[in-house]
């Protein structure tokens, strides 16, 4: 079953949303959109427990 996020959920207010296959290919996608959107060069531990609390099943 593949795996969904959005910014939204994790009280960013961004209109990013993604889905994956797995929650491995979906954290690329968050990496990737963190990084160009929200000038994350890397994603600190606290948000990265957001991130993986906030991804859902598709």
């Amino acid at each position: 079953m593949s795996k969904k996020f959005a910014c939204k959920d994790i009280g960013i207010s961004c209109g990013f949303e993604a889905r994956a296959g797995s929650e491995a290919d979906l954290m690329k996608k968050i990496a990737a959109h963190a990084k160009k959107a929200h000038n994350m060069s890397e994603i600190d531990s606290a948000t990265m427990a957001k991130v993986k609390a906030a991804i859902k099943e598709a």
